[in-house]
């Protein structure tokens, strides 16, 4: 049988450039964030409570865009052009912050940044859907999450070693260059290899009937279950890291971009197989087992952090980032396929928890930072993990096994949901 035109397109796409892409954009976006309070606290001045302002201003502004941003990559054929226009404006943003950081210019670079920011993470997801058969989903991303770790690791050395030589201000600088080479790898990409309906969630390759929209998300029940958790994870996830770098910064300010290089590292080498392991035992397992270790890390490594200031020992404790992280990562894409499968709305259902983990890494921002100006360290890490210990209730209570199953009894096995109870 002679190939089809599509069955052709395909054949050229290549695996390498989706694992390009996942580790350029660890790079571009692990050049800012963390780095980014840490600089504005130790070499600026700043206080924690004008950090966390800007850090939640920017969040919350940027979380009006989050959902929106998933129906239109729903929509669109231009996913590509989507990223690199999102590239184009974290560049431009770590170019501002580099060169004038005041309150102002922050501000609007930071919120710019937050605006644009998670479009990467639907948006490659949608190229995963769209360019990968579905028995190959769940191992797929765990192998975009373990390069995207790999990437992180990468630009915490090569940060470190900038910082270093040139002062942390000399990081921001990094992100224009990854920036680009990024670009590079999504547009090696072809765009006639991916399969836009099944890009959004979609079954076959006619229109949807009734074209759900909104309704598909709103009224799955397990999908606000799973939002709330994880808006409560983030909550108390999300100041962890910048806090631990503080507190080594302020201990050894000569070495506060290596010191925060050290915590990132230590992660990402953990994240690395949890990655691969958690796309492998999700398909074994189900999700919701290994989604239960990776929440139910956080509150142990909340607490852990109030026993010593040594640094070597805060260092230790950031490597059970990487099991939370690890198992997040790869989990969440997935779950969010389980709920939407065959609606068309995934990267809008994708986005919408999205902004709810925005909202917890926005207010918490804030919050950690009053809490810390009042209380100290101590207490906004023990108020973190009891933050972390009610989202890992609300899962192992509320939250059903997704994992679609075959049945291994009908003439044609299809795909089934191991849980039926998902809708109002």
């Amino acid at each position: 049988m002679t190939a089809t035109p599509r069955a052709r397109s395909c054949a050229r796409f290549r695996p390498v450039s989706l694992d390009a892409l996942n580790f350029l954009l660890a790079d571009v976006r692990s050049a800012l964030g963390p780095y980014l309070n840490v600089f504005l606290v130790t070499q600026q001045g700043w206080s924690q409570s004008s950090v966390g302002l800007v850090t939640t201003i920017a969040g919350l502004i940027g979380l009006a865009a989050q959902a929106p941003a998933g129906a239109a990559i729903d929509s669109t054929r231009a996913k590509r052009g989507i990223v690199v226009l999102a590239l184009a404006a974290l560049a431009l943003g770590a170019i501002v912050i580099f060169a004038a950081p005041r309150f102002w210019p922050v501000l609007a670079a930071n919120t710019m940044l937050a605006i644009v920011g998670d479009v990467f993470g639907p948006a490659v997801a949608a190229l995963t859907f769209g360019l990968i058969a579905q028995q190959q989903l769940a191992s797929r991303f765990g192998r975009n999450a373990a390069f995207d770790h790999a990437g992180n690791v990468t630009i915490a050395l090569v940060a470190a070693g900038i910082g270093s030589i040139f002062g942390q201000r000399a990081v921001f600088l990094l992100v224009p260059i990854f920036a680009v080479l990024a670009a590079g790898a999504v547009l090696s990409i072809p765009a006639a290899a991916i399969d836009h309906q099944r890009a959004r969630g979609a079954d076959g390759d006619g229109p949807i009937p009734g074209e759900p929209g909104w309704r598909a998300v709103i009224e799955c029940r397990t999908l606000l279950v799973f939002a709330i958790c994880v808006m409560l994870f983030h909550f108390a996830n999300a100041p962890l890291l910048p806090l631990v770098g503080q507190k080594l910064a302020l201990a050894h300010r000569q070495l506060a971009t290596a010191m925060m290089s050290s915590c990132i590292i230590a992660a990402q080498l953990v994240m690395l197989p949890i990655a691969i392991f958690a796309g492998r035992a999700a398909d074994l397992w189900g999700r919701k087992p290994i989604l239960i270790i990776g929440f139910a890390i956080l509150p142990i490594r909340a607490v852990l952090y109030t026993f010593s200031n040594d640094s070597a020992w805060l260092i230790t404790v950031q490597l059970l980032d990487g099991v939370g992280a690890g198992v997040y990562g790869v989990l969440t894409p997935l779950i969010v396929a389980d709920l939407m499968r065959g609606s068309g709305r995934y990267n809008l259902a994708l986005g919408a928890v999205a902004t709810m983990r925005g909202i917890g890494a926005s207010l918490s921002s804030l919050a950690a930072g009053l809490v810390v100006d009042h209380l100290g360290y101590d207490a906004a890490f023990l108020s973190a993990g009891l933050a972390a210990t009610i989202a890992t209730a609300i899962l192992v209570i509320g939250l059903p096994e997704t994992r679609r199953v075959r049945e291994r009894n009908a003439p044609n096995a299809v795909w089934q949901p191991a849980v039926r109870k998902y809708w109002l």
